[in-house]
């Protein structure tokens, strides 16, 4: 149990998941339960409360709770060649309804690997992203605004999941930062965690700072799918 306030996670958060990948056995984990619980799991839940209540002080739009927003650790490995029983992280999704399939979220991953938040538009509908293309075709000044003022605050785009080739319908599109933004599948900006911030409370203040320094691009999207929804 805890009492909701965020004191960061264990200090080991990160061992627990170099020994849950050596063994990669439900009969480690089943005995290694309360380690997971004190060091990962619980800190996790009391991040997203947090940071929900921090969100709304901010007028940030996006809420979350401990029982919702987590991710399981155990992996769905029905159709997986990798049948490893267990992710090597943790990670919660903040949404603007506070379920998993929002859109223009923010999301936080604390793993093995990495460590990292992202404030994204992650695989909008075709419906969505199409709007968001023709957003930046049709009105350029906007786009580049938008590009200019996540550059000011240290953001950029992630170009993970970038087509090669212009969409169908944007083969046309003549100039270079025009043409490379439509090919984005996701909208995503970054803030890499070192592993050194997240057993101390402050990662609250950053990551709120981050999410704040991002919400340009929350106001962009949600000004376009208003128009789509609406």
């Amino acid at each position: 149990m805890t009492d909701g306030t965020f004191k960061g996670f264990g200090p080991k958060a990160i061992p627990f998941f170099k020994a849950l990948d050596f063994h990669q056995s439900r009969e480690w984990f089943a005995e290694n339960r309360a380690l997971f619980d004190s060091d990962l799991h619980g800190p996790i839940g009391d991040l997203v409360e947090v940071l929900t209540e921090r969100f709304a002080t901010a007028g940030l739009g996006l809420r979350g709770d401990r029982k919702k927003s987590l991710f399981r650790i155990n992996r769905d490995v029905r159709f997986a060649k990798d049948k490893r029983p267990y992710n090597r992280h943790v990670s919660a999704i903040l949404s603007p309804d506070g379920s998993k399939t929002g859109l223009g979220v923010f999301y936080v991953h604390i793993g093995l690997e990495r460590c990292f938040a992202d404030v994204a538009w992650w695989n909008p509908e075709p419906p969505l992203l199409l709007a968001m293309r023709r957003a930046i075709t049709d009105r350029p000044g906007e786009f580049r605004k938008l590009l200019s003022t996540l550059k000011k605050n240290g953001l950029e785009f992630e170009t993970e999941g970038r087509m090669k080739r212009a969409p169908r319908g944007f083969e046309q599109i003549a100039d270079a930062d025009l043409a490379e933004a439509v090919r984005n599948r996701h909208f995503v900006v970054q803030r890499v965690i070192d592993p050194a911030e997240i057993h101390a409370p402050a990662l609250v203040d950053e990551l709120v700072d981050f999410t704040l320094r991002a919400k340009p691009l929350l106001d962009w999207g949600r000004a376009i799918q208003g128009k789509v929804t609406g």
